[in-house]
Order: structure tokens, then sequence, then C-alpha cells
């Protein structure tokens, strides 16, 4: 049994750890819930139990919690994480602060789930896109070695969180945006975060170097290009794969219908396919369209499709901090 807190327990990925947690039955002898402003002091029922929610400060890991969830921003996060880790508990975070600090362990528990037991008190939750792609390139990686790989991301609004949904709902009925730069009702922008000098955005960024870091695969050649869409939960990824070795579509189909975490739909002449509207709500990893490029040797097209907010954020970090309790 260990001691397990959110820090930021009340945001969107925060509320839905909460909900995970409930779900999965992790073995906890006491939850602690932080946050700020308007939510402190609120009450939330876990399991029978109410749990007042505490204010965030830097004392709050003197009582010994073992594991803590972080559903915070990268700043907050730079502050309180080494403060957590000096005093034994052990922070799975979700922002971006950790993701490529070369002895922070960066986490898809499908994939390099070995890694979570070579932390320094810290691991970090990846990127949501990236999460989800790793699950399905992992077991295609293991089997014919990827050479390359040509992203290209439909990223719904909820990956800005609460903002990102209102400001949906705000141009659907012909208000101004304040969160994006233009309005998305009925329109889809191929900006995620500040460009970089390269002409790279920072979520572009995030998944070429992440994809490598978890991989450990330095030297995997990776681009990619996101783009925001007028869905509210679901993130969907386009991925062009290029392989050392040949392979069978019949063969990759077997792959992925029988490694962990995966549910393949493609049949797309029976309309079967994942769509973020399906598979909201779900904490796995949808895949279909697998079909042949035909444009270069041994390369392959497939559509992935998960919710951001569960899978792509809270869900990865509880199944961390379940590996973590039941050690293995």
């Amino acid at each position: 049994m260990k001691k397990l807190g959110i820090l930021g327990a009340c945001g969107m990925v925060g509320g839905t750890m909460l909900q995970v947690l409930r779900e999965r039955d992790l073995p906890i002898s006491e939850l602690y819930l932080f946050d700020v402003g308007a939510a402190v002091g609120t009450t939330v029922d876990f399991k029978g139990k109410t749990i007042t929610v505490e204010e965030s400060t830097l004392d709050i890991f003197d009582r010994g919690i073992d594991i803590c969830l972080f559903a915070i921003d990268s700043p907050i996060s730079r502050k309180y994480a080494p403060i957590a880790a000096e005093k034994g508990c052990v922070v799975v975070d979700n922002s971006s602060e950790w993701r490529m600090t070369s002895d922070v362990p960066l986490v898809v528990p499908e994939v390099n789930g070995e890694d979570i037991f070579k932390n320094k008190g810290i691991i970090a939750s990846p990127n949501c896109n990236t999460i989800q792609s790793m699950v399905a390139l992992y077991p295609l990686h293991k089997a014919f070695n990827i050479k390359r790989v040509i992203y290209s991301t439909y990223q719904a609004v909820s990956g800005a969180g609460v903002a990102g949904i209102a400001d949906l709902k705000r141009t659907l009925n012909g208000e101004e945006p304040q969160c994006f730069p233009y309005s998305i009702a009925g329109n889809v922008i191929p900006r995620i975060d500040v460009v970089d000098e390269n002409g790279y955005t920072g979520e572009e960024t995030k998944m070429i170097e992440e994809t490598k870091k978890i991989l450990h695969s330095p030297s995997m050649n990776v681009t990619a290009t996101t783009v925001r869409v007028p869905v509210e939960i679901g993130h969907s990824v386009s991925a062009n794969l290029t392989f050392e070795k040949p392979f069978e579509l019949d063969e990759v189909r077997k792959i992925l219908a029988n490694s962990p975490g995966i549910v393949l739909q493609d049949d797309p002449t029976k309309e079967i396919y994942p769509t973020p509207k399906q598979i909201a709500g779900t904490d796995e990893v949808y895949v279909g369209r697998i079909r042949r490029d035909f444009s270069a040797e041994n390369s392959l097209n497939i559509w992935i499709v998960a919710d951001n907010v569960r899978k792509g954020a809270a869900t990865n970090a509880v199944q961390i901090a379940e590996r973590l309790i039941k050690g293995e």
C-alpha cells in the first residue's frame, strides 16, 4: 500500500487521473489532493472517503507521500519536483519540463516500462501525441526496425485544456476566439505551440525528440506536422513509416492486434476504422487504415487514434504509478 498524491487535482487532467485511479483500484493507503485558488477546500469522494483538496505548498511532501502525479504546468513542476524527489517521493510528471532531461526516464508503460525503475525521483510522461504513437509504433519497430517516421497530427482542442474546449464552443456560436489565433470552428490551424527558428513548432519538436528518446534510437529520422482540428476529445495521427526490413500487411495487422494497449480497427471497405468521437472515454490506442506506401520501399501508412486526456495524459501517468506500486 502506498501514499499517493495528485498535484493539480482539480484541473482537466488531474480530475481524469482521479477517475482513472477509481477505475483501476490501485492499492493506495492514503490519497492526497492538492491544487490552488478556488479549488482549495473543495471536497472529492474517492472510494467512499471524502477528501478535502489542500493548497499546493512546498511542504506538502513532508508527510511521506510515496508517489505524486503532477498535472501542472512546467514552471510549477520545475519548482516542486526536485523538492518532492529530495523527500523520497517519486514524481510522475505530465508537463514537458523533464521529458528531455537525460537522467529522467520518459515512459510509455507498454513500450519502455523497464525505464520506470531507472528513475532518480522524477519520471516524465510524454506528449499526448507521442504516447499514442509509441504504443502503435513500438511493436512494429521491434519487428521491422523503423528507419524513418513522418507524423501528421489532427489534434483535439482539449489538448489546449478547458480554454481550448471553450474556444471551440465560443467560435461555433460565431464569437471571436480567445485561445487560438483563428476561429477553430469549421477550421484547422497548422500551428500548435511556438514556432522555432527552424520553422518547426514546439509540439512538432516534442514528437520528434520524444520518439527518439523513448525508442532509444537517437539516429532515427523523424519529422512531424501538428495541426489543431475542431474536435473536442481525441487526437488522431497519420504515421508514415519506413522500415529496414520488408513486411507483409497481414503480419503487420497480426503484430498490432496482439500488442498490449492496441485495438485494431482496420476494414475500411466496411467503414471500420477509428475516429476520435467513437473512442472518447477509453484508454486504448486504436489503429486502422493500414496500407503499404507504394512510393517508397518497405514503407507503411497507419492511422492512430486515442483519447488525449485519458491515455494521452492521465491514464499513462496512472499506469506508471501502478508499475511503481507493483514493482514490476
